[in-house]
């Protein structure tokens, strides 16, 4: 057995090498295979390693891709984020710049010795029409500013200074608040104490005037009673008054003056100072700030439209904006406005509460003269008012009273809205007055609003008309 077994075979070993090379024949055809299956991502992968290692050594795709689009890395979006202008550059730019009495919509402005192109939010058939209505013969300063309360996008800012002709007075503070400060008053009236527009009153004396007299409590035969609404509309100082020192106080007044925005910097594209107002522990003067009697409150015609833009907003207060984008010579966009509410400062029932006020006050308060007939006028029939007017002469300067009008227009069966603020510093002769300007801007902004609306009526009914006919 062990002879045989170790014999060679020769037929046996012919057939071994006949399986073996079968072997090596399929393994050949299987690794084809698999070149042909795994080449593609052998490829994607000798394509990945090629570009980390140029990356590494500074050589990778030049590529000019475009600055704003979607698909573009991450490292070129941080890029573009730096190369975007921050509102403090555009604040220093147009700080030496008179930005005022534009008569395009359109700005070029230098910022890091770069000459860009800002495109702002003017309303330039309202701009240019207030510009062409200015009585300049009477007045010293005069600032207008009218803006959409819901945005706080500046439609128009219009401006003259006798004393300085490159001047802007919409965006000066130091002008006496007056009776304009009677929005604050109320506001925290109807919080603080549950005020309504039927609330009752006393005073004693004349409706424009302030007295330690007048602020206390007694009844005679003089004694006269209104509500809070007539108060307002009327402008009445010793109500207000008693509101401040006897109802409010201190703390509460404080409070809302700042939730209104007074000592507080307002983030505006143009540099803004703050409206300004300061208590003491007197309250004869707390009287005196809550119905407008001093001149040491100050404000600013632009802060004067954002007091007039919460009450269109229920309450909450918007920050203004003049410039919508600022672009590059290659078209860039470098900087865009953000909308940005600076928060609920009112409930909205307040807010309802202090609109009716304001609608008072030109139906039948101070401000009727200036509007009266609006409710039979083509344009004005169709808003709502409401405004404050306030009225104070200058301690500093000899023959100028300064006359206010705060308010808004809101379509009633429309979206479109406009709060406004006019300021204007008469001199020797009264011109022509705040609320005069008022209704002006109203009329001209609301009568290219309906114009637009009529066209954008007919182009759809022309659109169905076009559809409903037979091909």
């Amino acid at each position: 057995m062990s002879d045989r077994m170790n014999k060679p075979t020769t037929n046996n070993s012919t057939w071994r090498d006949y399986q073996a090379g079968l072997r090596r024949s399929s393994a050949k055809k299987r690794f084809k295979k698999k070149v042909i299956i795994y080449s593609p991502l052998l490829s994607v992968l000798l394509a990945v390693i090629y570009a980390a290692i140029a990356g590494m050594s500074g050589a990778a795709c030049k590529h000019n891709l475009p600055r704003y689009n979607s698909t573009i890395a991450r490292d070129s979006e941080k890029v573009e984020q730096n190369n975007f202008i921050k509102k403090e550059e555009i604040q220093l730019a147009l700080n030496k710049t008179p930005f005022i009495n534009l008569t395009t919509d359109k700005l070029d402005i230098t910022i890091s010795g770069q000459t860009l192109h800002a495109d702002t939010s003017l309303d330039m058939k309202l701009q240019n029409h207030i510009l062409k209505r200015l009585d300049l013969a009477n007045s010293r300063y005069i600032g207008i500013v009218a803006l959409e309360p819901s945005t706080g996008r500046v439609l128009a800012m219009v401006g003259f200074d006798r004393t300085g002709q490159k001047e802007n007075p919409c965006i000066e503070s130091s002008f006496p608040a007056a009776s304009i400060f009677k929005i604050v008053t109320a506001s925290a009236g109807i919080e603080k104490c549950g005020f309504s527009p039927s609330t009752g009153f006393k005073f004693n004396g004349s409706k424009y005037t302030l007295y330690k007299s007048q602020l206390r409590n007694k009844t005679n035969r003089y004694t006269r009673r209104i509500n809070l609404q007539d108060s307002f509309a009327q402008s009445v100082n010793p109500v207000f008054g008693k509101i401040g020192s006897i109802y409010l106080g201190k703390a509460p007044l404080e409070h809302y003056a700042g939730i209104f925005g007074f000592n507080h910097n307002t983030d505006f594209e143009i540099p803004l100072n703050p409206s300004r107002v300061s208590f003491t522990d007197d309250a004869y003067q707390w009287a005196e700030i809550a119905c407008g009697f001093n001149r040491e409150t100050s404000i600013s015609p632009v802060h004067g439209a954002l007091m007039s833009a919460v009450i269109c907003n229920g309450g909450a207060f918007v920050e203004p904006t003049i410039i919508d984008n600022i672009t590059d010579n290659a078209g860039n966009i470098r900087y865009a406005r953000k909308h940005k509410k600076a928060g609920q400062v009112l409930l909205p029932e307040t807010a309802s509460v202090v609109g009716k006020l304001m609608n008072a006050t030109v139906r039948s308060g101070t401000a009727k003269k200036m509007f009266r007939g609006y409710t039979r006028d083509k344009i004005l029939s169709k808003l709502n008012i409401g405004g404050k007017t306030g009225s104070i002469m200058s301690r500093k300067i000899n023959n100028v009273r300064y006359d206010w009008f705060v308010g808004f227009a809101k379509e009633k069966n429309g979206e479109n809205e406009l709060a406004l603020s006019v300021m204007v510093a008469h001199e020797k002769y009264i011109g022509a007055r705040a609320g005069w300007y008022a209704r002006i801007a109203m009329q001209h902004y609301f009568k290219n609003c309906l114009e637009d609306n009529n066209k954008k009526n007919q182009l759809v009914k022309k659109s169905q008309t076009t559809k409903k006919k037979p091909t």
